[in-house]
């Protein structure tokens, strides 16, 4: 089954919270047990595991089960529908502010 494109709404939820901030922090070190992601955290593993489905869901990380152990590790483009709408953002503003600067150096120049 095809996996939907998660939504900017849903990314940054995910990464409004700071536990999964610093689960994705860990995992940019490389994959990681579910169990050794929540040591250092000071939640229970019940919390990581819905934290990780958090994570999942906005298509920041992928899960995968081997046996009794399951394992996490960062999407590689989880953050490009972040990229993207932060880039189409930056294009409009840097359009409105280039309009402003020229407004203001005809106004220099007639006034």
């Amino acid at each position: 089954m095809a996996r939907k494109k998660p939504s900017v709404d849903r990314v940054f939820h995910a990464l409004g919270d700071p536990s999964r901030r610093a689960i994705l922090e860990k995992l940019s070190r490389g994959p990681i047990s579910v169990s050794r992601l929540a040591e250092p955290l000071g939640i229970t593993l019940a919390a990581v595991v819905q934290h990780l489905q958090v994570l999942e869901e906005s298509g920041l990380i992928q899960t995968e089960k081997v046996g009794r152990v399951r394992t996490c590790r960062l999407e590689p483009g989880g953050l490009s529908v972040i990229e993207k709408w932060i880039g189409d953002r930056r294009t409009t503003w840097e359009r409105q502010l280039d309009r402003l600067g020229e407004l203001l150096a005809e106004r220099d120049e007639s006034g």
